[in-house]
């Protein structure tokens, strides 16, 4: 049977051996931690807890009335120390405050407790409480993806175990250590959704995973391998090759009857569901330059710098630190910020791996090399170009600048280094504010 893929896309080297032998550690208490309140797409939470309180493991901290939204909870036990608005961006623009907590020495957790009567609104009604977002790094609220409305039947659940950005293995080592759950996950979603299928779609370099996971799987579900090709995790990506359906711009995959859970997401909804535990914690890769890279499990809110000194510091001289993977990631101006949900890995590139940032935008060399690695089949160059301009209006209704998905593709093969990605997403926030949204 051929390996399933997609048109266009990108090959960007692996570089995951460094990491991905490497089975999950237990990060390392920290003294403190920060939680900020816009940690999902959607409305920011609002404190529950005031300065001085004494707060629980597990304990929810913050919390809004919205439908798009999730709630947060201290991942330690410890003494609210200070709450105050977010100077800082973790990765992005993070609107809302933050909550520091200085941790207790010894760790005491708020009582949880399983959903007694598993049915599909008190699955959802558990992964809300819960807070749980997607962990593949949009920080969608799950519980949204688990309410699809009442007119559009969703029939398939796709499980996303590509993981495939260079450099993060965090995923890889969730499939290999925790399947079942995963697998438990799975069929939570499907439950919740009303759907009959479910297909676990991964890349075929991690042959480990993909046995593993059909182990577990045991016949309940299919698992598919996919071209070892970027962007092969994005939601678009996947639904076309492993259904067949594409859906518009605008609409979301519940228009394809598809439903799309990332692996660490499906196990933190087994969490949630069959033992009562809240985000407080997930997998994620620190590596690159750094002198022992490690896979960990990370309390939301320990910041990067601590996660580097935990592998032993840089092994070279850094020259850029950026929050999630080398493509769709946020280069970091300073390590002293929190990890949030949606961090899936800490890459430190050294100073030689990076280009020195040119002042000025260079100019288009008209190759069209972007164009032909663009997986929804736009054109970034004008796109930048439009956006350099601040045209836009004109971008989102001529040339579907909301078709974009982020992936970096083109900024990756662009020989001018224009920063293509950086362009798109400052013009689609433009358009938003100027309420344009085709």
């Amino acid at each position: 049977m051929p390996v399933l893929t997609f048109a266009r896309g990108i090959f960007p080297p692996h570089r995951k051996s460094a990491s991905q032998a490497l089975p999950i550690e237990q990060s390392a208490l920290p003294s403190e931690v920060v939680i900020l309140m816009s940690q999902h797409a959607g409305a920011p939470a609002q404190p529950l807890v005031e300065v001085g309180e004494k707060v629980l493991a597990g304990q929810k901290v913050g919390e809004v009335e919205a439908r798009i939204t999730a709630p947060v909870h201290s991942p330690v036990s410890g003494t609210v120390s200070a709450i105050d608005s977010c100077p800082c961006a973790s990765e992005g623009v993070r609107r809302g405050g933050r909550i520091t907590i200085k941790v207790d020495e010894n760790q005491t957790a708020a009582p949880s407790s399983s959903v007694e009567e598993v049915t599909p609104d008190s699955i959802r009604d558990a992964v809300h409480e819960a807070g749980i977002v997607g962990l593949g790094g949009a920080g969608f609220p799950a519980r949204v993806k688990l309410s699809p409305p009442p007119d559009r039947k969703v029939d398939t659940v796709i499980i996303n175990g590509c993981e495939c950005e260079s450099y993060l293995t965090a995923d890889h080592r969730v499939m290999l250590e925790e399947s079942e759950s995963v697998v438990d996950g799975a069929l939570l979603v499907a439950q919740a959704v009303g759907a009959q299928t479910i297909v676990v779609g991964i890349e075929e370099n991690k042959p480990d995973a993909i046995a593993a996971m059909k182990r577990a799987a045991d016949g309940r579900m299919s698992v598919v391998a996919l071209k070892t090709k970027y962007p092969q995790g994005a939601e678009k990506m996947l639904i076309q090759v492993l259904t067949g359906r594409t859906y518009p711009v605008g609409k979301l995959p519940s228009d394809a009857g598809c439903a799309v859970q990332n692996v660490q997401t499906a196990a933190a909804i087994h969490a949630a569901v069959r033992r009562g535990t809240p985000l407080i914690e997930r997998v994620m890769t620190v590596t690159g330059a750094v002198k022992n890279p490690k896979n960990l499990r990370v309390r939301i809110g320990t910041s990067v710098q601590s996660l580097i000194d935990q592998c032993g510091g840089f092994s070279r001289t850094p020259g850029k630190v950026i929050m999630g993977g080398p493509l769709t990631g946020v280069a970091l101006p300073t390590t002293d910020v929190p990890v949030v949900k949606g961090t899936s890995g800490i890459v430190v590139l050294a100073a030689e791996e990076v280009s020195e940032a040119s002042a000025e935008i260079p100019p288009c060399i008209r190759c069209g090399r972007c164009v032909r690695a663009c997986p929804t089949f736009l054109v970034p160059s004008q796109l930048g170009l439009l956006a350099q301009n601040k045209m836009e209006d004109i971008a989102a209704e001529r040339y579907h600048l909301f078709g974009c998905i982020e992936c970096g593709s083109c900024a990756f093969v662009c020989p001018a280094k224009i920063p293509l990605l950086q362009l798109i997403r400052s013009a689609k926030s433009a358009a938003m504010l100027g309420g344009t949204t085709r």
